[in-house]
């Protein structure tokens, strides 16, 4: 089942796509809502699509592929090394990622996005997929630069843009340790990797996770990057593949000045 978030004349709503057309839900998908649809059907073309959820918080993953960390010359971490990235930096397929003034160096990163269904807080292994809603693409948007400037990585991760999501929630996913991800600038293949590169899974991150923090209906977790990040530019076009979800595509714009 795909969960998308819309908006037409004027309206925003969440529906369940169905081909070319979304079944209009009465409230959120969250804590059994997607029983209750209204009986209204929209055609696809005619929406917008938008973040198909609204995050209380991401929580991101750093050097949780293998390849990655070798990449930037990084040991595997212990245990889940985690970042949040604010509610104020989500986007939707096909909005603009702003390029800041006050970075050299913005990275596209392709990750795997795992969205919460319902209140989460100290879970097992065992437990966590009970309380997945489902998964989506991350474009883990990161001012190079700034990051290894400032030793933490709050500014880098966290400007207005840098966390596209989408293209929607795909409930369906049987594996999400076994799914292909990917990277496109431009066209260009340049990220290509397999979750099963994950030094923590999925299950072991909800859990971890869910033990420092209580995870609301509709957070993110990005589960990371593989080997390949690189730099974009003003009117490059990026666009996040993850198997059995879809294509999150966004283009880089330069910053207004003010």
């Amino acid at each position: 089942m795909r969960i998308v978030r819309f908006e037409m004349q004027g309206r925003t709503a969440y529906g369940v796509l169905d081909g070319e057309k979304i079944d209009v839900l009465w409230s959120t998908p969250y804590e059994g809502g997607l029983q209750n649809t209204v009986g209204e059907l929209v055609s696809l073309p005619a929406a917008t699509l938008l973040a198909p959820c609204e995050p209380t918080k991401i929580i991101a993953l750093g050097l949780n592929y293998r390849d990655h960390a070798a990449e930037f010359g990084h040991p595997i971490p212990e245990e889940p090394l985690i970042f949040m990235k604010p509610s104020t930096a989500v986007i939707g397929p096909d909005e603009d990622i702003v390029y800041p003034a006050m970075s050299r160096r913005v990275d596209y990163e392709a990750e795997l996005g795992v969205v919460i269904g319902r209140p989460c807080s100290h879970v097992g292994e065992a437990e966590a997929r009970d309380y997945i809603l489902g998964y989506t693409c991350v474009n883990d948007v990161t001012a190079r630069d700034l990051q290894q400037k400032d030793g933490q990585w709050t500014r880098a991760k966290g400007f207005d843009t840098f966390a596209p999501l989408g293209p929607w929630i795909e409930t369906a996913i049987p594996d999400p340790d076994n799914l292909t991800v990917e990277a496109y600038l431009n066209g260009e293949r340049r990220q290509h990797s397999s979750t099963r590169n994950l030094v923590f899974p999925v299950a072991a991150l909800v859990s971890f996770i869910s033990r420092i923090m209580t995870l609301l209906p509709g957070d993110v977790i990005a589960t990371g990057t593989p080997s390949g990040v690189g730099p974009m530019r003003p009117g490059d076009v990026v666009a996040i593949r993850v198997e059995g979800i879809g294509t999150l595509q966004n283009r880089l714009v330069a910053e207004r000045a003010t």
